[in-house]
């Protein structure tokens, strides 16, 4: 185990900043999910056919549910730990896409994916990518009635696509919706594809690591590392606790997936509340294409939106080269305040995303404060398209006041508000020398 986490974490070099222990927490929350779900593989059963549940939770015996169902209810009630593994691995899940998402913003603020980093940058997209998709698919798998809300979802989104989305509809389910081969597909994806192409990633991570060495911010100060055994362990720790006190995805409050009716207030993941937003306020735009309807309502919000998004944020570094003209190598990491637009794009996007995140709960919103739901629904309309706008030119703006702070300090000193009065009588306020801040550029992306 410990030469695991060294090979895949702490790859030559040291950790100078508190920011760099995301991407180890990604990592070390990747090894928990790989070692719980090795746990609940063996108990699991990616089977939809229909048996009468005779299990200790009382209020649900004599009801038909799935094979798979029924196998999850018994890991979380019968099993020896595992309801326990179940919900760290839970845990687990949404720890990794947080950590993933906070390291990205990482690298993206401090310029960390300029040459030579940028495959650096596009792994951590893909993991990004990956990580997500290892949530949805897990989360299909107990076969409850939140995750045949899901598969309703995506039921929906696929059939979207234009010419080919009937087609794709009927591959992925087996004929009728929800079939019977969705699970037992999703189940393969969730513990064998994508966590190998996450491993290799990772590899491939550690292969460029070794080459381009570690970025370091302006005058970092040499610290001693530490040690990737131990955070992980306290990652560990952490999500051992979450699991043990914060009860997640209940499946026997649930009940069975049933594709005619759905959970009142069912929400996805954290991580997926971005696309459960852009669906509710999107206008129901269904126009007809050649005697074809053509359903923008979901096809916009579901692939097309977040679709451009993610391609955006992973042409982002050749974006700004070109922008730029910047092709020299970079080691030295940039404070964020020294690329004004760059932060202002970052704050722009973590705008819209939070927008997006806030408006899936319309509902909640407009019941808790007694507003209209239609009224609350436009209010995030206007504000997904011109929020972000006012946050870039916003940060913009801060950025260069900070800039011109420091060069005025530099030119001046720094103010100590300290009157003094000189033997002829007159007074002045003390200056102090500013200390060395490293280089403040013009603005620049």
């Amino acid at each position: 185990m410990k030469g695991l986490l060294v090979r895949l974490s702490r790859p030559g070099g040291r950790t100078d900043h508190w920011s760099f222990l995301f991407g180890q927490i990604a990592i070390h929350s990747l090894i928990v999910l790989i070692i719980t779900g090795v746990f609940l593989a063996f108990l699991y059963d990616p089977d939809t056919t229909q048996v009468i549940y005779q299990g200790a939770y009382i209020p649900l015996r004599g009801v038909p549910v799935s094979r798979a169902f029924d196998s999850t209810m018994e890991i979380s009630l019968e099993v020896r730990g595992g309801l326990l593994m179940r919900q760290i691995h839970h845990w687990a899940t949404l720890i990794l896409v947080a950590a993933i998402c906070l390291h990205l913003l990482r690298l993206f603020f401090t310029g960390a994916f300029r040459r030579p980093r940028g495959l650096n940058w596009l792994i951590w997209v893909g993991l990004f990518l990956l990580a997500i998709a290892a949530g949805v698919t897990g989360g299909i798998l107990p076969d409850d009635m939140l995750s045949g809300g899901s598969l309703v979802l995506i039921q929906g989104v696929t059939q979207s696509i234009p010419l080919i989305g009937t087609y794709l509809t009927g591959l992925l389910f087996g004929g009728a919706v929800p079939g019977d081969q969705v699970i037992a597909l999703f189940y393969w994806l969730h513990v064998l594809i994508v966590p190998v192409l996450m491993y290799e990633l990772l590899v491939a991570r550690r292969w460029l690591l070794q080459r381009h060495g570690r970025t370091h911010y302006p005058a970092a100060t040499a610290v001693p590392p530490l040690s990737s055994l131990a955070l992980f362990f306290a990652t560990c720790a952490v999500l051992t606790l979450l699991g043990t006190v914060g009860q997640i995805n209940p499946i026997w409050l649930y009940g069975p997936a049933n594709p005619s009716i759905t959970s009142s207030g069912a929400v996805p993941d954290w991580y997926m509340g971005f696309l459960d937003g852009a669906l509710r306020i999107m206008p129901a735009w269904e126009p007809v294409v050649f005697g074809h309807p053509l359903t923008l309502s979901i096809l916009i919000p579901a692939l097309i939106v977040p679709g451009a998004f993610f391609t955006v944020l992973a042409a982002y570094p050749l974006i700004e080269r070109r922008l730029t003209g910047d092709r020299t190598l970079h080691h030295v990491l940039d404070r964020p305040r020294e690329a004004a637009v760059r932060t202002g794009l970052g704050a722009a996007g973590m705008t819209f995303f939070g927008l997006l995140w806030a408006a899936a709960a319309n509902d909640q919103i407009a019941h808790q404060f007694d507003l209209s739901l239609f009224a609350v629904t436009w209010f995030f309309r206007i504000a997904v398209l011109a929020g972000p706008v006012v946050t870039f030119e916003v940060t913009r703006r801060l950025c260069l006041a900070l800039q011109a702070h420091e060069r005025e300090e530099r030119a001046h000193g720094i103010e100590t508000g300290i009157i003094r009065r000189s033997p002829s009588g007159g007074y002045a306020e003390t200056i102090t020398a500013s200390p060395a801040q490293g280089r403040i550029p013009a603005s620049q992306p």
